[in-house]
């Protein structure tokens, strides 16, 4: 758009600038004709004198109206009248060359273009008068272009204003209509990140657009509501197996006991077995737990983060110092909407985790803050810490770092702790702690949801 307004506009100028320089050229043809009406009989005959000094006195009062300098002159350039008085015909330039030309008994040619920023041109106009068919004098004109320079500007304004108006009705059509187009793309961006995040059960709801992205939108629909299927699916097949796996293991480790009264005590293979076997049930526990978590609706609330977090240390500090790791906490007035309970699992899990890899004597520390629209529960532990590689990986089920096999658990504490967060807005994030650890920050956030 703009480039088509600046094409219509160079030439629609430069056309005004024309049509009014033209305007004035016209008036002064019509100016030059006139006089030399008048100065045909000057130049001899009976009564020159008075007529001669009629003509003076129409050049006068026509210099003094319309501050133009006007003359008659000779073929050599000797002065008849003229206004000013003594005013004479230009020896070189633009004026002299119109001059010459009125001689051969023709109009001079048109002046050449002013434009407005030309502080001082002039238009001259010559026109030739005739007797006898013979050219016997010149009427000579110089016109200021103070006021044709005036009009072309305003002129060259009213279009800018013009351009400028269209610009800005162009811009404000190209908004709504990028808007229009837009809108469900910004929606479905959304409602992708929701689903990243966990939120399965957000939607693209219906809006406006054009037809291909309001298709895109319903595929989208219809995509999540299959990815939704397949992932209840799963969870339910992850609960069911868990759930029905349970009752034969329990079976099992009760055979198991009652193998054990009848083997001398201190058996290695049973002890083995026993172990192993409480193992898988906590793992079925926990496989379960993950179900659960992921399937369930977080009951968001106005919790106080600081008193909450004070609780959970209270909690594991008799196993800190049963294992000689000091837990301290930095506690905090702060609230946020988070479940209650699914917050308090979350940070079990991560303090339980933190406590199993700090050697003793070393220290664990929980931190509460608030940061702008979040508040943040920080988890720093002084333990052997990960590399960049499993920092990436931390998180993921079932995984556990090649370094610490022989820690007890069944790598889904950290994944259910991220489901129970994810519920209710929350996030949980991984870094180094240095010079040695981890650094783990829970997020909840501080407006309700509903909001």
């Amino acid at each position: 758009m703009a480039g088509v307004l600046l094409a219509l506009g160079f030439p629609l100028a430069v056309s005004v600038a024309a049509a009014q320089q033209q305007r004035v050229v016209v008036d002064r043809i019509d100016d030059t004709v006139r006089f030399a009406a008048l100065a045909q009989f000057v130049t001899e005959g009976p009564g020159m004198d008075e007529r001669r000094s009629t003509l003076q006195e129409q050049l006068d009062r026509y210099h003094d109206t319309y501050g133009i300098k006007a003359g008659v002159f000779y073929r050599d350039g000797d002065n008849i009248a003229s206004a000013p008085e003594g005013w004479s015909v230009p020896r070189s330039g633009e004026g002299r060359e119109a001059f010459q030309e009125a001689l051969t008994g023709r109009r001079s040619q048109d002046p050449g273009q002013v434009w407005p920023w030309q502080q001082g041109a002039r238009l001259v106009v010559a026109s030739p008068v005739v007797r006898d068919g013979d050219v016997v004098a010149v009427v000579f004109t110089d016109s200021p272009t103070a006021q044709l320079r005036s009009r072309v500007l305003k002129g060259w304004l009213l279009i800018a204003a013009g351009e400028c108006a269209a610009m800005l009705v162009a811009v404000g059509a190209a908004f709504r209509l990028t808007g229009w187009v837009l809108r469900p793309v910004r929606i479905l961006d959304a409602v992708t990140h929701d689903i990243a995040t966990g939120q399965m059960n957000s939607r693209v709801a219906a809006a406006g657009g054009p037809p291909e992205l309001r298709r895109l939108a319903r595929s989208f629909n219809e995509m999540a509501d299959n990815v939704e299927e397949v992932l209840e699916q799963q969870r339910a097949f992850v609960a069911d197996a868990s759930h029905q796996l349970r009752n034969p293991l329990a079976a099992l480790l009760l055979r198991i006991e009652l193998l054990a009264l009848e083997l001398p005590e201190g058996n290695e293979e049973i002890a083995s077995v026993r172990t192993e076997g409480k193992r898988l049930a906590q793992v079925l526990d926990d496989l379960l737990d993950l179900a659960l978590a992921e399937h369930a609706c977080a009951d968001l609330r106005l919790t106080d983060i600081g008193e909450l977090a004070a609780e959970r240390v209270a909690a594991w500090r008799p196993l800190a110092e049963e294992k000689g790791v000091r837990l301290t906490e930095h506690r905090a007035a702060v609230t946020a909407w988070a479940d209650p309970v699914a917050l308090s699992s979350a940070l079990d899990a991560v303090i339980d985790n933190a406590l199993k890899f700090t050697p003793s004597g070393e220290e664990v520390t929980v931190s509460v803050a608030s940061n702008g629209a979040t508040s943040t529960v920080v988890i720093t532990d002084r333990g052997p810490g990960l590399t960049d590689e499993e920092l990436a990986r931390i998180g993921d089920r079932f995984w556990r770092s090649g370094r610490h096999q022989n820690i007890k658990g069944s790598g889904l504490g950290l994944s259910i702790s991220r489901a129970l967060l994810t519920a209710g807005g929350g996030s949980i994030a991984y870094e180094h702690h240095e010079p040695c650890g981890l650094r783990v920050t829970v997020t909840v956030p501080r407006t309700s949801p509903t909001a």
